[in-house]
């Protein structure tokens, strides 16, 4: 049993976006609810399909506020303050439930995360209570292997046991001709077998990320003088690299770059609990600091790269290996990197590292797509955006041609939502509300899908008794 204690806590763009044929005849009336409901993604899906929402459930004040403004609905509060049995009869249930839980992005503490990591059990409760003809969730494509896969097994193992026949898959919004790569995984349920649901059709046809942009718009945030100079100085490591050298597809970590600590068979870390201070000794750290010339304990383990000051007895082979290549590189290119190395010294740590995801095209970093994370500098081709996360105001993707931040109206485009009729003032909370959003196009796709396959399967069947 899930029981939830009544204490308990303009034309052409939008064309682009609908790139892909959609079936704009409505379905017979049906009824729906939107858990987590963020900006309304899943409202504005299924209300095309002529869906009414007859409930929704969002934890963020000023959310809920703008889903009044633009669905004249106000939705609940806090989805664990919602008694199952107070939820209205309902014929489909949608939720994005929390994703952090179980993103390769956070902790990944999944049910264990005790703030967001059971949300799920919430919305089973309310499964079974209310038991809606279908249900559509949305998270991360890592839930499915989260703890070894464990967590799917488990969350497969309740909806099941609630009666329900399943299936997951995975859909970027570029599946779907509009221009962002943001997979994540769908997974419907009915309580009838799923024998005539097919997954909607998808495409690979190339994408532009023009077709969602405004020609320079006034309100676009320009570039910091930090971000300007950081970017300048990546592209003169672009122009100083030599034709015939082969710009990698890994990520380019310059603090390794004359680093020599040790990273195979032992780590930093292991080797200051045994050692102390005579750990380090030796070795170089941070773009070829000398670790010995440091008097203190802290001053020797603070000159390594953040990556490597972590309580690890041996690194993963991911960064073993992403170590090794980076040094690699850097034996095999001083001669042109040491006179540009200094440069990058000013900048924090994770402007110090350069994804280039353009290979083979031209080495100018002002013709793409760029984007700052905690991963680096990534660079991406005009073709798509980066995938729109939980941004702060600085992780926003940067249109290189124009120099300038993308606004969010134009990300609300990448996701699908250009149909709102508002989005948060705040432009903080705006791309932070679009990163957590669902893509409505995709949605809509998956939900007509589902909703239609119960007709095909009657008429199929109706067929075979016509014929006997």
């Amino acid at each position: 049993m899930y029981e939830v204690a009544k204490d308990a806590p303009s034309v052409r763009r939008s064309l682009a976006t609908r790139s892909i044929t959609i079936n704009a005849t409505k379905m017979q009336p049906f009824k729906f609810i939107d858990l987590f409901a963020g900006l309304g993604g899943f409202h504005l899906a299924l209300d095309r399909l002529g869906g009414e929402c007859v409930f929704a459930a969002e934890w963020k004040e000023h959310l809920r506020d703008l889903y009044s403004t633009n669905f004249g609905l106000r939705p609940s509060g806090d989805i664990r303050q919602v008694l199952p049995e107070d939820v209205p009869d309902h014929d489909v249930l949608t939720a994005g439930f929390p994703c952090q839980p179980f993103s390769k992005a956070g902790e990944q503490l999944g049910f264990e995360c005790t703030e967001q990591g059971n949300l799920f059990h919430n919305v089973a409760a309310i499964l079974e209570k209310k038991q809606p003809k279908f249900f559509i969730l949305e998270n991360v494509p890592n839930l499915l292997k989260h703890d070894g896969g464990q967590t799917w097994e488990k969350i497969q193992a309740i909806l099941k046991g609630l009666g329900y026949h399943i299936a997951a898959e995975r859909f970027s919004p570029h599946n779907f001709g509009i221009p962002q790569i943001r997979e994540r995984v769908y997974i419907v349920g009915s309580r009838q077998p799923l024998d005539a649901f097919a997954w909607p059709e998808t495409t690979d046809a190339e994408t532009r990320i023009d077709t969602v942009l405004d020609d320079n718009p006034v309100s676009a945030k320009k570039l910091s003088p930090q971000v300007q100079e950081c970017l300048e100085v990546w592209d003169e490591f672009l122009q100083a690299c030599p034709a015939d050298v082969d710009l990698p597809s890994y990520p380019l970590w310059s603090m390794e770059w004359g680093a020599s600590y040790p990273y195979e068979g032992t780590t930093p870390w292991a080797l200051r609990k045994r050692l102390g201070l005579d750990g380090l000794k030796g070795f170089k750290g941070s773009h070829g600091t000398k670790i010995g010339y440091l008097r203190s304990l802290e001053d020797r383990w603070d000159a390594l790269p953040s990556h490597a000051r972590t309580n690890e007895l041996w690194f993963p082979k991911w960064k073993q290996d992403f170590i090794r290549q980076n040094r690699q590189f850097y034996e095999d290119n001083k001669a042109w990197i040491t006179p540009w190395l200094p440069k990058i010294l000013k900048f924090p740590s994770s402007l110090q590292k350069f994804e280039w995801n353009i290979k083979g095209g031209e080495r100018d970093i002002w013709k793409y797509v760029i984007q700052f994370r905690a991963s680096g500098v990534r660079v991406k081709r005009r073709t798509t955006a980066p995938s729109l996360i939980a941004m702060t105001d600085t992780q926003v993707p940067i249109i290189g041609w124009q120099k300038r931040y993308m606004t969010p109206q134009e990300c609300a485009r990448l996701q699908s939502l250009d149909d709102l009729k508002e989005l948060p003032k705040s432009t903080t909370q705006a791309f932070h509300a679009l990163g957590n959003a669902v893509n409505s196009r995709v949605v809509e796709r998956v939900a007509r899908a589902l909703l239609e396959s119960p007709s095909k399967h009657e008429a199929v069947v109706e067929q075979v008794f016509e014929a006997a």
